[in-house]
This record gives C-alpha cells, structure tokens and sequence, in this order.
C-alpha cells in the first residue's frame, strides 16, 4: 500500500512510519523540517510542506492509497485548520480512507450518557482545549463521507508496544488509565492496513 503520513516526526508517527517501511509498503510524509526525520528509504518520499497548506495537501495525494494522521493540536488549531483541507484534499484525488490519532477524552463518557469523556462533570483535566480541537475534527471526518476512524488513546507514555491491550469501540475500555506510544503506533498501522473499524472512534488501554 502506499500511506500519506502526516505527523511523521511526532512520537506516534515516527513508529507508524518505521512499522510501515518494515513491511514494505510505501510512504509519503508531508514534515516542516526534514531534519527531524532519520530514517531514509527508496519506498519514502518526503515533501517539505505544512498539513494546513490545502496546496501541499493536494501535491501529497498523488498514488496514494490511504491516510494515516498523527497530527496533535501543538497547542493551537491545527487539527481544526488542517482537517477540513485534508476532506477536500483526499475527495479530490479520490482517496477514501482515513485513520487519525486522537484522545480518549472525545469518546462516550460511560457514567454521563450522551456526553463525551471531556465534557463530564467528573472529568480530571485542567484545561478541555486540546479535546475540544480533537472533537471538532472527529466530527468533520464523520460528517465527510469518508471512510475514517479515530484511534483514542488514554495517557500516553513514552514505551514500546506490549501487544497486549484492550480496544473498544467509542468507548475507554473499562478501568484503563495508560497505553504506550508503541502500542498505540502498532494498532494504528493495524487497522490503516487491515481497513478495520471504519466509521468509529476506538478507545485505547491496558
């Protein structure tokens, strides 16, 4: 297959791209600096460019057969910047799948029906602005017409992938707290690859 990477130099993307190049398949990798990226293949072109630049969205589409984004919010409005463009970008070229990073914070809340995890009146976060950039741009997605799934992983520590964790569909599996960058990076190639859990969010923990 033949992957559009974005977030390439982030802790998630860096493994999804080395996983990717492991097995073959071919990668375009949109980065700002292409300094922070080591890894060299004649399967990886890498396109200096910016996620929310609709022109290097459209000049990345080329051959491609699917999307992995592991974009984060870097504290701003990427996500809600990037996407809409990264929507029209993929209808243009014809390209229909979509795997995304989020957070488990914009999955269903199990005690508080009908709310998200970020918006219940238990939730433990300081601040709702990286979830509420995350639900703005899952809800996009499910409004596009793609085929898109939102990968929502709880805390996130630096780790390699165990293998064994726990994936549920727009829910936190229950009483988990943690999932590893390595784990996380391996489930999402997985189901890039697999075509698996089109059209939901998939919550993520030990």
């Amino acid at each position: 297959m033949h992957f559009l990477l974005l977030g390439a130099t982030g802790r998630v993307g860096q493994r999804v791209l080395a996983q990717a190049l492991q097995d073959g398949h071919e990668i375009t990798a949109v980065v700002r600096s292409m300094d922070k990226i080591s890894l060299r293949s004649d399967r990886l072109t890498l396109l200096q460019g910016n996620a929310c630049s609709a022109e290097d969205l459209a000049g990345a589409m080329t051959g491609v057969d699917a999307v992995v984004s592991c974009l984060g919010t870097d504290g701003g409005t990427v996500l809600t910047e990037a996407t809409p463009l990264l929507i029209a970008a993929m209808k243009a070229a014809g390209v229909s799948r979509v795997v995304t990073v989020g957070t488990a914070g914009i999955l269903q809340s199990r005690e508080h029906p009908g709310l998200l995890r970020f918006e219940a009146p238990d939730t433990r976060r300081s601040s709702t602005r990286a979830a509420e950039e995350h639900r703005q741009a899952w809800a996009l997605l499910a409004a596009s017409g793609l085929r898109w799934t939102v990968v929502c992983p709880t805390y996130l520590p630096d780790g390699e992938a165990q293998g064994q964790f726990r994936a549920e569909r727009d829910f936190l599996p229950d009483g988990g707290t943690s999932i590893s960058v390595g784990d996380t990076a391996a489930f999402t190639y997985r189901v890039a690859v697999e075509d698996a859990y089109i059209g939901c969010r998939v919550g993520l923990a030990y």
